[in-house]
């Protein structure tokens, strides 16, 4: 609904309107005047939060112009209860906020005019627009950003003006009407002004191109870049996250990459990236673009949309997905209509075996987790029997527990049973562990008992640090933590200053015609965020308690800096098995160790603790002696079978299965290029329309 601040705004804004109606009966123009000044600066603040509680208003017939008509008729009814409707001031009045509303039809009518026009049929990224298209800037934004808003305000002058003239008004007939003319004036003078500002807009050389020109030069653009392999999405403006995570791969992939979208939203959260994007709202439009030199189609998401690519028959089309986890959507029977199924490992292509919905096991690949590539495996480095690693540091052991789901599951998270637990018997382990506690960031949105269980862990892990600061048995260095915050600053600034995000104010137009990113910049981004996160784990001492609640430092530069993990089912566990690490998992549900197993692929090399977290002295020992971790061998073997083998790489893996599935194509391509050639200089050929039929499909 919105922070406590928006939701107090929204109830004095709502209930400043009955004010103003006691104020107009009473009558009395201060209490007025007062009553105004709340509705007009909570209602603006509300849109400068944009708050949801806007949208509500709307949906209760509260709307924004509802509110600004009901205040202007109120003040009417203040202007005649102060017995001022014999004056011609009042009558202005009346005529003044039936203009001005009048106004507002082709204000509106403008405003979506422009935004239509503006509105292009493709969406790009890093695709050469402005050598080929002439794109108009963008009008203004003080015309167009919050344009209703700004409009409806404009009467401001006028309550202002005939505030004064009520104020005036002190029952001895003797009036000030000049600053309700004044005021009146100005507010149509303003209004009559917008409308007249937004005309020129509409002009053809300050629009963009018709949709078949910018289609046209789209599909120009795609035959002169020639891609290779797509990444093909369409979800819900949630669902960006599916997509940002092939980003890195597609960059570093061998063939040539673009990504294809289908809806704006996602457009605007994706990640920067280096990589081609195309963003095709429209199915026609989709399907009349120039893809035929397009071999491979990969698909992270199983969605009605993706028939309108499914349908080229010139590429090969696969299912890469978005996470490999033993969730039912993992095997969904949809996947038949893809030439091939990418799995990470043995565990996917045995998932599907067992669900037996119809993929068969020779369309099959298994190319491991390319994304995975960040994470560092596990090195085995001895620790000192004392506690201390063998450069004297504490071990690191990672809390990363998800959040509590939609449903109130006691086995979504361990939070609500063990969380405290964990945390107190890792801050009170001897020999001695540091505690870094990374929690999901939806943690508390939905059960407010995990929030609160959240805050107290929070707590616990400030106070533990505490404790061990004045601890003698701990030294820090100060001198070196300063230089490494100092260090943390300028590379924050250097990379504020690098803009790599395009500009959030500008339309879709603009953003297509300038919207390539600078490739020294992506590059130097990326080397200055490993720089900040080096800096990060040197910026407090190594043995001291953590709490890492924000974007950065990322989840897996917190694998990279822990020796273990405890954690709950999700995909986390999944992740962190790529390290080779020692890992625990709560079995908040109670099925019992061996149940839990069964029906958790991830956890067969876990440690499983209970409510009570009892069970991490296992974890700890494995921690302090590698070489004594009975669940070495299995972790290795577990790995192996959910993620492939570690020679060769996965993205090794992954662009062979790229180059393989491309030669397919092209051969299916090249045979029925001759099958209709044949056809069409055979005498005893198939008939017209066949031969017609091949000779459409190898250039589509």
């Amino acid at each position: 609904m919105g922070s406590a601040a928006e939701l107090a705004a929204a109830v004095l804004m709502m209930l400043g309107y009955p004010g103003l109606m006691a104020a107009a009966l009473v009558p009395s123009a201060p209490a007025f005047a007062a009553a105004a000044a709340v509705t007009y600066l909570a209602d603006l603040y509300l849109h400068r939060k944009g708050s949801r509680l806007i949208g509500l208003l709307s949906k209760v017939r509260a709307g924004l112009s509802t509110r600004f008509l009901v205040r202007e008729l109120l003040l009417i009814l203040l202007l005649a209860r102060l017995d001022l409707s014999q004056e011609p001031v009042f009558y202005a009045a009346i005529a003044c906020f039936t203009v001005f509303f009048g106004l507002q039809a082709p204000h509106g009518a403008l405003i979506t005019l422009i935004d239509k026009r503006r509105q292009m049929p493709v969406v790009t990224r890093n695709v050469d627009l402005a050598s080929r298209l002439a794109i108009p800037d963008a009008p203004p934004r003080l015309l167009l950003s919050r344009a209703t808003v700004k409009m409806l305000h404009l009467d401001l002058a006028a309550v202002v003006g005939l505030l004064v003239c009520a104020f005036s008004d002190s029952g001895s007939g003797s009036v000030t009407v000049l600053p309700g003319y004044v005021g009146i004036a100005v507010t149509l003078g303003l209004g009559a002004l917008y409308v007249l500002a937004l005309v020129p807009h509409l002009r053809a050389k300050r629009l963009p191109p018709k949709a078949g020109k910018v289609l046209g030069t789209v599909s120009a653009w795609l035959r002169e870049y020639r891609p290779q392999t797509v990444l093909y999405f369409s979800g819900s403006d949630d669902s960006a996250y599916q997509v940002n995570m092939w980003l890195e791969t597609l960059e570093q992939m061998e063939a040539r990459p673009l990504v294809i979208l289908r809806e704006r939203v996602i457009l605007e959260r994706m990640a920067p990236t280096s990589v081609p994007v195309i963003c095709v709202p429209g199915g026609v439009h989709l399907m009349n673009m120039d893809l035929s030199m397009v071999r491979v189609a990969l698909y992270c998401a199983n969605v009605g949309k993706n028939i309108h690519l499914l349908r080229v028959p010139t590429m090969k089309h696969v299912f890469i997905g978005h996470g490999d986890s033993d969730k039912v959507a993992s095997v969904n029977p949809f996947s038949k209509v893809y030439d091939e199924v990418w799995t990470a490992g043995r565990a996917g292509r045995d998932r599907y075996a067992i669900a037996d919905v119809g993929i068969r096991d020779e369309d099959i690949v298994e190319v491991g987790r390319p994304q995975l590539a960040p994470i560092l495996a596990s090195d085995g480095i001895p620790t000192d029997p004392r506690g201390g690693a063998a450069d004297g540091h504490c071990p690191t052991i990672l809390y990363a527990p998800t959040w509590e789901g939609w449903d109130d599951s006691p086995g979504n998270t361990s939070l609500l049973l063990a969380g405290e637990n964990i945390v107190r018997r890792l801050v009170e382990a001897e020999p001695p562990v540091r505690v870094v506690y990374k929690p999901h960031p939806f943690t508390g949105m939905r059960n407010a008992k995990a929030g609160a269980a959240h805050r107290r862990i929070i707590a616990l892990i400030k106070k533990a640090a505490a404790q061990r600061a004045a601890d003698s048995r701990f030294t820090a260095d100060p001198a070196a933590q300063a230089q490494a915050k100092a260090e943390l600053t300028r590379l924050k600034a250097r990379l504020d200053g690098l803009s790599l995000a395009f500009d959030e104010r500008a339309d879709e137009a603009v953003t297509s015609r300038d919207g390539i990113v600078d490739l020294r910049k992506h590059q130097e981004a990326a080397r200055l965020r490993a720089a900040w996160n080096e800096a990060y784990w040197r910026s407090f001492p190594s043995f001291e308690h953590r709490v890492v609640a924000g974007a950065e430092p990322r989840l897996y530069d917190c694998f990279n800096a822990s020796e273990a993990m405890v954690s709950d089912i999700s995909s986390v566990v999944s992740d962190f098995i790529a390290s080779g690490k020692p890992y625990a998992v709560t079995d908040s549900a109670e099925l019992g160790t061996e149940e839990f197993k069964r029906q958790n692929t991830a956890v067969r090399a876990a440690v499983i603790l209970g409510n009570g977290a009892a069970e991490l002295d296992q974890l700890l020992d494995a921690v302090r002696d590698p070489a004594g971790d009975p669940l070495a061998k299995d972790r290795k073997e577990l790995k192996e079978y959910l993620l492939g083998p570690d020679e060769p790489t996965s993205l090794q893996r992954f662009d062979t299965a790229v180059a393989d599935l491309a030669l397919k194509a092209e051969a299916r391509n090249v045979g029925l290029g001759s099958l209709a050639g044949a056809a069409v200089g055979g005498a005893d050929g198939p008939p017209d329309d066949e031969a017609e039929l091949a000779k459409g499909v190898t250039t589509a």
